[in-house]
């Protein structure tokens, strides 16, 4: 599961073409097939999401869940930092 948190005006224009992105790394490394997709996009407001300082309103956190048994070095391969 990849939950994908950032401020709603910023976040809403892009998710397709983000999860998209995503998922074509989880497809890479990991080997995910197409069907696989499962994301999760919480825009938030403003006053919801705090974030440091000297950052823009496009600063988003992705969070990747992954099950038991990926080895570090593979979890380590993931494009997205």
């Amino acid at each position: 599961m990849i939950v994908v948190y950032g401020v709603r005006d910023s976040l809403n224009p892009i998710k397709a073409e983000l999860s998209d992105v995503i998922h074509g790394c989880m497809q890479s490394v990991l080997g995910m097939p197409e069907d696989k997709r499962a994301h999760r996009f919480v825009p938030l407001e403003r006053d919801d999401f705090y974030y440091p300082r000297g950052r823009s309103d496009a600063y988003t956190v992705i969070e990747i869940n992954m099950m038991a048994g990926r080895q570090p070095e593979t979890q380590k391969l993931l494009p997205l930092g």
